[in-house]
């Protein structure tokens, strides 16, 4: 937040309440006050939009990188691991869709916390500022480019190999321990030119409520840090997300793709 000063607060979050800012201090840890003439509104809106540009272009960089590593690993064919019809796994790390006799690797695309623009207003004009916030967690355009026809596919997840103090058992059903990655399959809300992951609803920067459409998967354990994910039932038309669940929370990096109505089924 600038100052007309010529000086600047670190600031996690404001809420201007008449001829006052309140603040949560990123330096402090406490939440203070000010007279909003004390403030450079434009200069700080300038510096709010460089740093939401910075923070984009880095996601995108990192992408970028990781998407590179993951292409340069799965030229060659693990013959040891059938997958579909006859079909084999990629060597490699990442997420790769199977039909059938397809084998595809799924690139991860970057998702970004959004704010609901109409509760911040709220809290602005807000007598006491304690109206609830909302952030949701969007990716951008309407449909993957990931496009599905099966309603059955199914997904393996290989991993870069674990720390040696680390060890991930397998049953002798298959299942894998809890010590196996947690992913969910989620269906996300399509709104104008976005894709809503999931809604969470904050007061004062903490998460109160979380809104998300997760569809069940079974996880089994094929290999050493080979997983693989199917689902009970038939995937409906729509867009979906696989989203790895950290112990922070939803990691913003998921695997996007898109399911089509089967080719000659007429529409009602």
């Amino acid at each position: 937040m600038m100052l007309t000063d010529g000086t600047y607060q670190l600031v996690r979050e404001y809420e201007r309440n008449g001829d006052h800012v309140r603040y949560f201090s990123a330096e402090r840890g406490a939440w203070e006050e000010l007279p909003a003439s004390m403030v450079d509104w434009p200069a700080t809106a300038k510096a709010e939009a460089e740093t939401e540009k910075e923070s984009t272009a880095l996601v995108e960089k990192v992408h970028k990188q990781e998407e590179g590593r993951r292409m340069e690993n799965v030229t060659d064919i693990d013959a040891s691991l059938p997958v579909g019809e006859g079909t084999f796994l990629p060597s490699g790390d990442g997420m790769f869709l199977v039909e059938g006799k397809s084998v595809r690797v799924m690139d991860q695309a970057g998702a970004a916390m959004k704010t609901d623009t109409k509760r911040v207003i709220e809290q602005v004009l807000a007598p006491v500022p304690i109206v609830p916030g909302k952030q949701k967690v969007e990716l951008q355009g309407a449909h993957a480019s990931l496009r599905l026809r099966s309603e059955h596919p199914e997904f393996y997840l290989r991993e870069a190999p674990p720390d040696p103090d680390r060890q991930t058992t397998i049953s002798q059903t298959g299942r894998a321990s809890e010590d196996g990655p947690d992913v969910e399959l989620i269906k996300v809300k399509v709104a104008h030119n976005r894709r809503e992951i999931e809604s969470i609803s904050t007061l004062f920067g903490q998460a109160i409520k979380e809104d998300v459409n997760a569809i069940s998967v079974q996880r089994w354990a094929v290999a050493p840090n080979v997983y693989r994910f199917t689902l009970s039932e038939a995937l409906p038309p729509g867009e979906y997300v696989l989203a790895e669940m950290l112990q922070d929370g939803l990691n913003l990096f998921v695997w996007d793709f898109g399911v089509d109505e089967p080719a000659g089924k007429s529409k009602k």
